[in-house]
């Protein structure tokens, strides 16, 4: 889903897997595992994207940078 924000241009979610994938305003793209669907929706609804990564997910799962 696209998002509106300066730092992040796309938000997406496996519930199944629990993978987190967001693309940044760069076209950088990257997956982040073991994030739970509430951290999800909560990153969504986020008045600012960028805060809610730095504060919520940045260095808090694992990830893996996903190849253009």
């Amino acid at each position: 889903m696209d998002v509106e924000s300066t730092a992040i241009s796309e938000i997406d979610y496996d519930a199944e897997r629990a993978k987190l994938m967001v693309r940044f305003s760069s076209g950088e793209r990257y997956v982040y595992v073991g994030v739970p669907g509430e951290v999800h929706r909560s990153f969504v609804e986020a008045d600012s994207k960028g805060r809610f990564f730095q504060l919520h997910v940045r260095d808090r799962y694992p990830f893996n940078r996903l190849e253009a």
